[in-house]
């Protein structure tokens, strides 16, 4: 019996030392994030801001150190953002270096086929596959500062050294100049020659674009940050109701 009671008694104080190696939810935050407050969205907000930044990754997983967009966490948000009668519109917010091409082709293809209003937004980079996913919005900005990398499509790895693997590289960079020439306002022409413009990359082909020339170019709609882009998104989401109410009193 003296040992039960022993061994009750020292139970709640295994607990108590447990609680004190889990660190408060100020500890944490403060950890994670380098402060103690942080700003939330209304729980009622009717926009959803979907970032995505560092690399996309595709069908392979990058190294643990790369800081990515994973395809597979960003499709479900689309369909959940479709899906979900809240949420009225969508800011994206892009500061990537690209990434996997198909993957990149696969957000950009989700985003313009969205129901719901869609406002894009460039800081700091919006490079290689991720110039699709910044024109696939209704209406896109750039900062001032920001760049965009324009290039031709290419392959890491094991390459199999046949013709049909460049035909295949081909079609595939067919299938990015037509996205973009087709949700932009630069022609396809255009895109090709920053495409394949030499010496502006350091050994390499293609272009790099400042904010303002990416403007110049149509490939952005205009100069912009989060504030224009908010005051934008919330516009096309009372033009779309005044859209709606009208169809509904013509039918």
């Amino acid at each position: 019996m003296e040992e039960n009671h022993e061994r009750m008694q020292d139970q709640p104080n295994k607990g108590q030392d447990d609680n004190k190696d889990k660190p408060s939810g100020l500890m944490e935050k403060i950890q994670q994030l380098g402060q103690t407050n942080v700003p939330q969205l209304s729980q009622d907000s009717n926009i959803h801001c979907l970032t995505i930044v560092g690399q996309i990754e595709g069908h392979m997983q990058l190294p643990p150190q790369n800081k990515t967009t994973k395809y597979e966490h960003v499709i479900p948000q689309l369909v959940a953002i479709e899906q979900n009668p809240k949420i009225e519109g969508l800011v994206v917010i892009l500061n990537t270096v690209g990434g996997d091409v198909e993957a990149g082709l696969a957000i950009s293809e989700m985003i313009s086929s969205l129901s719901k209003p869609t406002v894009s937004v460039v800081l700091g980079g919006g490079h290689s596959i991720g110039v699709p996913i910044a024109v696939s919005c209704d209406f896109s900005y750039i900062a001032s500062t920001a760049t965009m990398t324009i290039h031709p499509v290419r392959l890491t790895g094991l390459v199999i050294g046949v013709p049909q693997t460049f035909e295949y590289l081909d079609k595939m960079q067919d299938r990015v100049v037509s996205f973009v020439t087709k949700h932009s306002n630069i022609s396809e022409e255009d895109f090709k020659d920053l495409m394949f413009a030499k010496g502006n990359l350091t050994r390499d082909i293609g272009t790099n674009v400042v904010g303002d020339d990416a403007v110049e170019y149509g490939l952005i709609d205009g100069i912009g940050g989060i504030g224009t882009a908010i005051k934008k998104i919330n516009e096309l989401i009372e033009m779309k109701k005044q859209s709606d109410q009208q169809e509904g009193l013509v039918q």
